[in-house]
């Protein structure tokens, strides 16, 4: 059966998005798997059935694997800018996902990108500890911010450590879960850079929780400030980690429609 496709990325962290009524549940991991492939597939690191509703949209986002993952910032953010693009109000936005509802503002579009900020709520079990992976014991920091993340901030942030350490911490036994992972760079006070490896995926272009995690752990491990730009591949994201929680800024863009007869 053919299934409506919509295709928005982040920073070049891509999604694809599928009418939620169109693909039943026992049907979905494998559809992820499928339609994600880049070279058999459309191509994306993650798939998200969505619904819309009156105060926005809800969303259920399967990784490239087939794994269902709680949050992602990114998709978020193009989920928000496909309410938008449909037309509907986006003064009070919130998009309801595995990890609780997320609060959105559309601040400006230029282009065909739109710019929001999003509320990710508080980071949860912010701690540090010793690891052993691929060979070398660590200091890492764990906190979830919607989702499990595990920062490293005193490894060098290059492809070479990204390779070496993404898997080895992603698949832990200390993360029974899985675990997403970032290295941080702390380059001033006001900007860190990272490299992603995602659950599910592996290296993305860029990480909305991700950025978000990473600049809490900067903030409270690696002398930075809570107002940050965190740069990736993919581009610079804004993260201001508060007393009421964490705001993330960023761009999204819709770049296809489509249907898949896979």
């Amino acid at each position: 059966m053919a299934t409506d496709l919509i295709k928005a990325h982040a920073y070049g962290n891509d999604f694809l998005f599928a009418p939620d009524e169109q693909v039943s549940a026992k049907e979905r991991g494998e559809l992820a798997r499928s339609i994600c492939d880049r070279h058999t597939g459309v191509g994306a690191d993650g798939l998200v059935f969505y619904a819309l509703n009156d105060g926005g949209a809800s969303m259920e986002l399967y990784n490239a694997d087939g794994g269902i993952a709680e949050v992602s910032g990114n998709a978020v953010r193009c989920l928000a800018a496909i309410v938008a693009s449909e037309g509907k109000d986006t003064d009070k936005l919130v998009i309801s996902t595995g990890a609780g509802p997320i609060p959105l503002k559309l601040l400006e579009v230029v282009g065909g990108r739109m710019r929001f900020e999003a509320s990710m709520g508080k980071p949860l079990g912010l701690k540090q500890r010793c690891l052993e992976a691929a060979g070398s014991t660590m200091e890492v920091v764990e906190l979830s911010v919607g989702n499990p993340q595990c920062v490293v901030l005193g490894e060098p942030v290059n492809e070479e450590s990204l390779q070496k350490f993404g898997p080895a911490l992603s698949g832990h036994p200390s993360f029974p879960e899985g675990t997403n992972v970032e290295l941080v760079e702390v380059e001033s006070s006001s900007r860190i850079r990272i490299l992603i490896w995602e659950r599910g995926v592996g290296p993305t272009a860029a990480s909305g929780t991700g950025a978000c995690a990473s600049a809490v752990a900067a903030a409270a491990f690696g002398g930075a400030s809570r107002q940050l730009e965190v740069v990736s591949p993919g581009g610079v994201q804004q993260v201001n980690w508060t007393g009421s929680g964490i705001r993330l800024t960023g761009w999204a863009e819709v770049v296809l429609k489509g249907c898949w007869v896979g």
